[in-house]
């Protein structure tokens, strides 16, 4: 396995490179992935007035989300380590702070104290969990409280590596794949590893329960065989490669799609997840009623 500094140049590179593909698919990663983080965002129970902090935030259609909710007299703020996510999410959400920074790096987010953070699918990305789960916590106020959603394992969420080894073959080298609990889709596969990072971090009251969601597509295969392609691990070979081998890339990926897809009505595919909740050590537990701040 390679060591941390190695693990963040390289997370640093492939979202570098992913970002193209994230910011051409944004509408479709926010109306199609919402699945991904709705049990985290209604565990959130965001209230106007609030700030809320939004960690892997992406070309920022959650925090606008989370926004919304806190209203004019709150405030959501969005974290992403990939500089030009970040910015495309400046320019769709001109009203909402965001920042480009490795969250492991930070003593804390920028806007500090947060009410609470939310994290959709980010926090297994990270190359060292415990010191981002603990900037998380250092940027939460005494009582913060912490919502996220992880993958579960491969064998629940089996369309994920569909479009990559549908597309592998006709395209160029690819990142490496991650070993062990190198950062990836299924690095919080065991939930005691989450307990012992969130723990490590600072963080009581720790839950993590099992969420099963679909993700559910329209029927037109090309098209979503490319959006899986593009905000995936091939994407970056895809977007350099010749249009005909994009071509054939995008055929094999709906080749082995093609188990999720009901003609005529479109694609669902099924999502295993963690919802994983704590609060920051010393402070209330995550499901007692807290303040209204509206009033």
């Amino acid at each position: 396995m390679a060591d941390t500094a190695a693990l963040r140049a390289r997370n640093a590179a492939f979202w570098a490179g992913a970002a193209a593909g994230w910011i051409r698919h944004a509408d479709r990663q926010d109306e199609v992935g919402r699945p991904l983080g709705a049990a985290a965002m209604d565990r959130l129970t965001a209230r106007p007035a609030e700030r809320i902090l939004d960690v892997g935030c992406g070309c920022g259609g959650t925090t606008a989300e989370i926004a919304a909710a806190v209203g004019e007299t709150g405030a959501a703020i969005g974290v992403d380590i990939a500089e030009a996510m970040v910015n495309a999410a400046r320019q769709r959400y001109p009203g909402i702070r965001f920042h480009s920074a490795d969250i492991e790096t930070l003593d804390a987010v920028p806007g500090a104290p947060f009410d609470a953070v939310f994290s959709r699918m980010t926090l297994m990305l990270l190359a060292d969990p415990v010191a981002g789960c603990t900037t998380i916590r250092r940027s939460l106020r005494p009582g913060g409280r912490l919502a996220a959603t992880v993958f579960r394992d491969s064998g629940v969420n089996p369309w994920l590596s569909a479009a990559m080894l549908g597309a592998a073959p006709h395209l160029g080298p690819l990142p490496p794949l991650p070993v062990g609990d190198e950062p990836g889709p299924f690095s919080f596969t065991d939930p005691a590893r989450i307990t012992r990072i969130l723990t490590a971090a600072g963080f009581t009251a720790i839950t993590i329960t099992p969420c099963d969601v679909a993700l559910e597509t329209t029927d037109d295969a090309d098209a979503v065989a490319e959006w899986l392609i593009e905000v995936g691990p091939a994407g970056a070979a895809y977007r350099t490669a010749l249009p005909t081998a994009q071509a054939s890339a995008r055929a094999g990926a709906v080749r082995l799609l093609d188990r999720f897809r009901e003609p005529g009505a479109g694609y669902r595919l099924p999502a295993g997840l963690w919802l994983v909740t704590a609060n920051a050590a010393g402070t209330p537990t995550h499901h007692e009623p807290r303040e209204d701040k509206s009033q």
